[in-house]
């Protein structure tokens, strides 16, 4: 059976966790005993089962590049503005 990563197990609800981890259980003893045919049915369950999880790890990805691309831009917002003030600065004199 193939497991999932560390962060997709993390993002799995508490139902979904139990039941990912009975899954694998199952899948483990059906391998145990060379059922390799009926552990392909769980190893497929397992996969719809992580989908949500995995999206929300997506959701997550996303949401923290919008906030880089938030900071860089303020950040080149700052350097701009800094730049102006010195050419102010600098008509002044």
């Amino acid at each position: 059976m193939r497991h999932c990563s560390v962060q997709v197990r993390g993002l799995l609800t508490r139902e979904e966790l139990d039941r990912y981890n009975s899954l694998m259980e199952v899948g483990s003893f059906l391998e145990s005993n060379d059922r390799y045919d009926l552990a392909y049915h769980v190893q497929k369950e397992v996969d719809l089962l992580i989908m949500p999880a995995i999206e929300r790890l997506k959701d997550k990805g996303r949401e923290r590049d919008r906030a880089t691309a938030e900071y860089l831009e303020e950040k080149r917002r700052q350097q701009l503005a800094a730049e102006l003030a010195e050419l102010d600065n600098e008509d002044d004199d």
